[in-house]
């Protein structure tokens, strides 16, 4: 089902149905064969990084949402990503060497979802040291960082001599080198009685029974790790990445952003209930204007290896294992055309924070 809640130009649609979700499954063409995750010789993991191999990954789903049509292959070079989302410590320690001020302090408000009445609404003073509002309790060190914009992701990433990803890089590394699986661990959200990630169950919005032991954010990793080692790869916040959104079909075309355009996030959050956002799939897609900060976004940053790590390099360290070109011989999988009708998804509120134009629409697409 498709809720609506905002209103105006920023409205969008929340294109999760019922019957998508239920079609949405293993990827009908395994165009991509298990890459092994190595450090090569000649490659040194930064601190708190690890190595992402590169080779030739599927992104997008044949069987999902609009915005994730038309599932493709592309090659992808081997980078270095955060073990976990960038915490609160972490962004601390930031601010106290730059005396950097992010754009939600600026607003003075921010975009909170409130989980008694289900509703977004802004409070004034909610910032990354307190992100549900200066009379709540502050956010833990081990937790993800959020009310955070891309623009002050951006910002810390730079600082810190990194980037953040592309949504391509985030995909590749979020599937592990395979190419079927729904989730970053693999195809179930509870494995053996566990939640493998933060998510809402029960029935968004009304209704959280916090099975998984959290209301809002948990402290990063406290999930587990995937096999290529990261953590909160899905569930927790959803995480900026660099690029502005646009159909697949208009990746390589040139593109000129707009007042209302809007960045990519990935990765779903804690307000995620699968049966109204499964913004927690490798495939999923998110999308919110770069200076909106909101409760349940966070990033996490990327790094190119140096010229001579990459020099050092052999054909077969970059790629893992050479995976094989899919079936048919394409490059790419026909997929529908994007739906055009705007409403605005059930986690976010309806516009966006800059101008004081009332509550930011945040992640979009069904993004909760």
């Amino acid at each position: 089902m498709a809720i609506a809640i905002g209103h105006g130009p920023t409205a969008i649609v929340a294109l999760l149905t019922a019957a998508s979700l239920a079609a949405l499954g293993p990827a009908a063409a395994r165009d991509a064969t298990e890459v092994r995750r190595t450090v090569p010789p000649g490659v040194s993991e930064p601190d708190g990084m690890v190595y992402i191999p590169g080779g030739r990954t599927r992104i997008g789903s044949d069987t999902g949402p609009p915005a994730e049509l038309p599932a493709f292959t592309t090659e992808v070079k081997p980078f270095f990503m955060d073990v976990h989302p960038v915490t609160v410590a972490q962004f601390r320690k930031f601010v106290e060497a730059t005396s950097y001020v992010t754009q939600t302090e600026r607003f003075g408000s921010a975009g909170v979802f409130d989980v008694k009445t289900g509703r977004w609404g802004l409070v004034d003073q909610a910032s990354w040291h307190h992100p549900l509002g200066p009379t709540s309790a502050p956010a833990g060190d081990d937790h993800p960082v959020t009310q955070v914009s891309w623009n002050d992701a951006v910002a810390y990433c730079a600082w810190a001599g990194k980037r953040l990803p592309t949504e391509i890089e985030w995909e590749h590394a979020a599937r592990g080198g395979r190419s079927g699986e729904r989730y970053a661990w693999g195809d179930a959200l509870v494995v053996g009685g566990k939640h493998m990630a933060n998510t809402w169950q029960g029935h968004f919005p009304d209704r959280n029974t916090v099975e998984d032991g959290y209301v809002y954010t948990s402290p990063v990793g406290a999930f587990g790790a995937t096999a290529w080692g990261l953590t909160d790869m899905g569930g927790n916040v959803w995480q900026w990445c660099q690029e502005w959104f646009r159909p697949y079909r208009a990746r390589a075309t040139p593109y000129t952003p707009g007042a209302g355009s809007e960045k990519v996030i990935r990765g779903g959050s804690f307000l995620c209930d699968p049966e109204v956002c499964h913004g927690f799939r490798v495939s999923a897609r998110g999308h919110s204007t770069p200076e909106t900060g909101l409760m349940h976004i966070g990033f996490r940053c990327a790094k190119d290896l140096t010229a001579a790590e990459a020099g050092a390099l052999s054909p077969a360290s970059i790629a893992g294992r050479s995976p094989a070109p899919p079936a048919d011989g394409s490059r790419a999988t026909p997929g529908r055309r994007r739906s055009k009708s705007r409403t605005c998804p059930p986690d976010s509120p309806s516009t966006s924070t800059s101008g004081r134009r009332g509550p930011a629409c945040g992640p979009r697409a069904g993004s909760q």
